[in-house]
């Protein structure tokens, strides 16, 4: 009598992917009876042990393991699904890759696209900003410059008064007879001068 063989769905072990001059992945499954893989690309399986123009695939089956390796020659389109898929009559499995061109991934897209909105819209509102206080900073310069006026006026007229009250006193009590006298004289020595 022949001993049974214990049936095993198929499970995906070990998967990898790499980037040289090439993009290449590769698929591990494990299964009895073997797993069968399929690559499918964009939702089109591609042929096994075959070149299919940018793509290469090659399988190798042992005992209950099947491993399988795509290699891609030239860059995917931006946002492509890769699938290796493994399956026998106990299961499926399979693994998804999406793949992103290195020359303008979506997400260094979407990056610099809100960078470049982010920098617009910050523009718009430092201006917006501006102009809202534009009016205030105005205000505030009038406003120095008006007391810096008031100030000078207020110390030209003090000058003003100070010399009409000095040219007051110099002038004579008594017409005709002049009184000279010197800024060094106190206000005594003139009321004795005047009594003499």
């Amino acid at each position: 009598m022949l001993p049974l063989l214990q049936l095993v769905p198929t499970r995906l072990l070990n998967s990898s992917c790499s980037l040289e001059k090439t993009l290449q992945c590769g698929c591990s499954f494990h299964g009895i009876p073997t797993p069968s893989v399929q690559w499918w690309m964009g939702g089109v399986p591609v042929g096994v042990d075959g070149m299919d123009g940018s793509l290469q695939v090659t399988s190798t089956m042992l005992g209950p393991w099947a491993n399988s390796t795509i290699s891609l020659t030239e860059e995917p389109e931006m946002g492509m699904r890769l699938l290796c898929e493994g399956k026998n009559q106990n299961g499926t499995h399979a693994l998804s890759i999406l793949l992103m061109s290195r020359k303008s991934s979506l997400t260094s897209q979407a990056f610099m696209k809100g960078l470049i909105q982010g920098a617009i819209y910050a523009g718009i509102v430092i201006a917006l900003l501006f102009l809202c206080l534009l009016p205030l900073i105005v205000k505030h310069i009038r406003k120095k410059q008006a007391k810096k006026t008031a100030a000078i006026k207020a110390k030209k007229s003090s000058k003003v008064r100070a010399s009409q009250e000095l040219k007051t006193s110099l002038k004579p009590e008594e017409p005709g007879k002049p009184i000279v006298t010197t800024f060094s004289e106190s206000i005594l020595e003139k009321q004795d001068k005047r009594a003499s």
